[in-house]
């Protein structure tokens, strides 16, 4: 039971870091093909700083959920190249929120494993 408790915070984190804690110009900065720089000059961030904060994001919610630093690093790089490939058109919206549902069961199968020894 406990990790399918785990699974679901970890989900309604996902959903927060996605949607909630993800303003406009981040979803649409965090690509390398995005125009805003264009529209709102050079003061505007390059797309890697969208990207990087947005992964971040996500990685300080696994900090938050599992106490794992392991996790949260997993989660960085994860997040980050799952959005790097989407946004560059290589997989699609389902196929990236797929990807990140295997980083969460991948971590609560590790988290099973450490309680069963």
């Amino acid at each position: 039971m406990e990790v399918l408790i785990l699974f679901f915070t970890l989900v309604i984190g996902h959903c927060i870091g996605d949607y909630v804690l993800q303003p406009g110009p981040m979803a649409s900065g965090k690509s390398r093909h995005s125009n805003l720089r264009e529209q709102y000059g050079e003061e505007f961030p390059q797309w890697y700083y969208w990207l990087t904060a947005h992964a971040l994001t996500h990685s300080g919610i696994i900090i938050l959920i599992t106490g794992n630093y392991l996790f949260a690093v997993l989660e960085f790089l994860s997040h980050w190249l799952i959005d790097f490939c989407k946004s560059e058109k290589w997989i699609t919206l389902h196929q990236d929120q797929f990807a990140h549902m295997i980083f969460k069961i991948t971590y609560c199968v590790i988290f099973y494993m450490s309680l069963t020894g």
